[in-house]
């Protein structure tokens, strides 16, 4: 009986481009996908991904990562942060500059649009259910996946407020399991495992802190629906001393992430269903490695 594969990332922010990195040692195999679900960070890059799921397509993205920073996606302000507070918002941003983004680098606008079959993942804010958006708006649908708590405005879609998918499901192994997928392969982002100290500022904080829960939910997640269907997940990089909010390094991430996917390709990363040792809960002794 045949399988189907899809391909499935997970959120991690500044860390997403670890999984270009993955995609480029992966589709230079050869491999192909039924379909792709993302979340967070995760669903920016399968978006992309299932619109032109090609070398030439994995190239692009990782163009757009190099030339990303900080700014791109969290612009500061004092005046922002003064009026939030003024206004008592619920958020410190409008995602202005992340549109902007999305619509210079994303080659579709409709989801539907993909070639791959897209199911983006957000979270309802009410009652915390997760959300899979499979049809409409594209940008509409990614700043939903996006929508960092408390940074970001919930998005308003069929009557539902949505908020950032990494809320509930972080690396949607449920859902592509719901959508009829036998076999997963599946795109961490890791995490800064030789960082010496906390990063600094309440978004940085923030965001470093739904990412460990994040992965100790992929490997609840991976053990739990072991069961259900092969799951094969991408080995992250290790050590590694970047946290999700720090867009200065991401050349470097990029390469090493391909050269480390295509070594756990060669040692026969995809006929392995357990989870890396990378993502469970350590730290290096005195070592600092970006």
């Amino acid at each position: 009986m045949s399988s189907t594969t899809p391909l499935v990332l997970a959120g991690g922010g500044s860390l997403g481009v670890v999984q270009v990195g993955m995609l480029q040692a992966l589709v230079e195999t050869g491999l192909s996908f039924d379909f792709v679900v993302g979340s967070s960070v995760g669903a920016i890059n399968g978006a992309y991904f299932a619109a032109r799921p090609t070398l030439a397509g994995v190239a692009e993205l990782a163009e757009v990562w190099c030339g990303l920073r900080q700014s791109d996606v969290f612009p500061f302000s004092l005046s922002d942060t003064l009026g939030s507070l003024l206004h008592q918002r619920g958020h410190l941003l409008q995602p202005v500059a992340f549109k902007r983004l999305i619509r210079r680098a994303l080659p579709i606008r409709r989801i539907e649009e993909a070639q791959l079959p897209l199911h983006i993942i957000a979270t309802d804010l009410l009652s915390g259910a997760e959300v899979a958006i499979s049809a409409g708006d594209a940008e509409q649908a990614l700043l939903a996946s996006t929508a960092i708590p408390l940074v970001f405005p919930a998005v308003s879609r069929d009557g539902c407020f949505l908020v950032d998918g990494g809320v509930c499901s972080n690396t949607p192994i449920a859902s592509a399991v719901a959508l009829g997928a036998t076999r997963l392969l599946v795109l961490p982002t890791g995490f800064g495992c030789v960082c010496k100290e906390p990063p600094q500022g309440l978004v940085a904080l923030a965001l470093h802190t739904l990412n460990l829960m994040s992965m100790r939910q992929l490997v609840r997640d991976t053990e739990l629906y072991a069961a259900r269907a092969a799951i094969h997940v991408v080995a992250p990089l290790c050590p590694l001393g970047v946290s999700v909010f720090d867009f200065g390094q991401t050349a470097e991430l990029l390469q090493r992430a391909r050269e480390q996917t295509r070594l756990w390709l060669d040692v026969g990363g995809l006929e392995q269903s357990r989870v890396p040792d990378s993502l469970q809960a350590h730290h290096h002794a005195d070592m600092v490695m970006s």
